[in-house]
């Protein structure tokens, strides 16, 4: 089993900046693919971005590249995301995640965190 914590959410205006941060324990995190995830209220759990265990290749949702930016630290056993140029659209629960591989399609992860709430008011 690996257990995930996320920290580092809150509410922030249009245009600021969050660093959101995982904590994995349990299994050996460098593993491990990491994914984040969102899911605002009323919607689906939807892909934000990941990053690959060994290459530290990413990948990132349309909507928020150029404004997030994912990493890992193996050593350490966390990741975070970095969110500039905040937006309203961006207000959801962020989920960390870890699974075989960077995909997109949630269901390939296999360990999940309890999220942290972020609000982004206008």
């Amino acid at each position: 089993q690996m257990q995930l914590v996320e920290s580092g959410g809150g509410l922030v205006q249009a245009g600021g900046s969050l660093r959101l941060s995982c904590a994995a324990s349990g299994r050996t995190f460098s593993n491990y693919a990491m994914g984040w995830f969102r899911q605002a209220p009323g919607k689906e759990r939807e892909f934000v971005a990941a990053i690959a265990w060994s290459t530290g290749s990413t990948r990132y949702a349309d909507s928020v590249k150029g404004r997030f930016t994912i990493s890992r630290d193996n050593a350490k056993n966390t990741g975070s995301l970095q969110m500039n140029s905040l937006k309203p659209e961006d207000t959801a629960v962020y989920y960390c995640a870890s699974g075989p591989s960077p995909y997109s399609d949630s269901t390939t992860y296999r360990y999940w965190g309890q999220g942290t709430h972020v609000t982004v008011s206008s």
